[in-house]
């Protein structure tokens, strides 16, 4: 990693400890050239799949349109908000690990 300082490429990691609940890493570096110490987070960069249309083309995939399309065929049915949060937890969750 580049010294934001001095732009020297060798640093050395002095701590590491997680941050975010657990999603990221935050670090305590050293620059080997000036000793400046600087702090990062490295988190996983988590790309959702791409849904194939009828029409073969391919789009991004949008959580709030799937949203509101459950909410719209759930609005008149016994179905309460915990119960929906933790099914659209469950597939967003699924669609990540694919």
């Amino acid at each position: 990693m580049n010294c934001p300082f001095c732009d020297h490429e060798e640093t050395k990691v002095i701590d590491s400890r997680l941050a975010g609940e657990g999603r990221q890493i935050r670090r305590r570096r050293e620059c080997l050239a000036c000793h400046e110490r600087f702090t990062t987070f490295e988190g996983a960069e988590l790309v959702m799949p791409r849904l194939i249309k009828s029409d073969n083309r391919r789009e991004p995939f949008d959580e709030q349109k799937i949203r509101s399309s459950m909410h719209r065929a759930l609005e008149k049915r016994p179905v309460s908000a915990d119960v929906f949060e933790e099914s659209m937890g469950r597939m967003v969750h699924k669609l990540r690990t694919m």
